[in-house]
């Protein structure tokens, strides 16, 4: 892919090291599909996954805050090894701040990807704010950056290799696959 990037969000990405994921819309594509028994199912996208790891292989940690509660969720959290997972509840910015300073990171040092309202108040304060392009009008404009695929269609991995090509790391950690 040869798109060009804006140098300040290069610089931004280059800065990331803790990467935080919005669930709905974001990490699926945001459809609720309910069973005959109303049990919920959720679509996760493997590719989306495989960035998340290749990320965290490149020394990036990664998190969750997601508004909603789902054993859906913690399951993928599990698998993927996301260890900072925090779901339930419209409040997202309690969680974040304890997560920062559980961390001692700095908001420059955080990337978010969201699509809806209840994520602006972390979307506002990180130093690498980005939405996929079915967000919110809200969202869409008050973002450093808005990748190409859809939420629960590559967008997560679109971003997780954006980071790692601007702090470098991509070459090294895909080298286990490409030789």
């Amino acid at each position: 892919m040869s798109i060009q990037y804006d140098a300040a969000v290069v610089e931004r990405a280059a800065k990331v090291r803790l990467f935080i994921f919005d669930v709905d819309g974001v990490l699926t594509d945001g459809g609720l599909h309910y069973g005959a028994e109303g049990e919920a199912f959720k679509t996760f996208n493997v590719q989306d996954g495989l960035g998340i790891k290749l990320l965290q292989e490149a020394g990036i940690l990664t998190g969750i805050i997601s508004a909603r509660r789902s054993p859906q969720v913690t399951a993928r959290a599990k698998d993927l090894a996301i260890e900072f997972v925090h779901q339930g509840g419209h409040d997202k910015l309690t969680p974040f701040k304890a997560l920062l300073a559980q961390l001692n990171l700095s908001e420059e040092q955080v990337g978010f990807i969201g699509d809806d309202v209840v994520d602006l108040p972390i979307l506002s304060r990180v130093g690498f704010a980005v939405a996929v392009p079915n967000a919110r009008p809200e969202v869409l404009t008050r973002v450093h950056h808005v990748t190409e695929n859809r939420g629960g269609h590559g967008a997560v991995r679109e971003v997780c290799e954006f980071v790692m090509r601007a702090q470098g790391s991509y070459e090294r950690v895909m080298a286990q696959f490409l030789g």
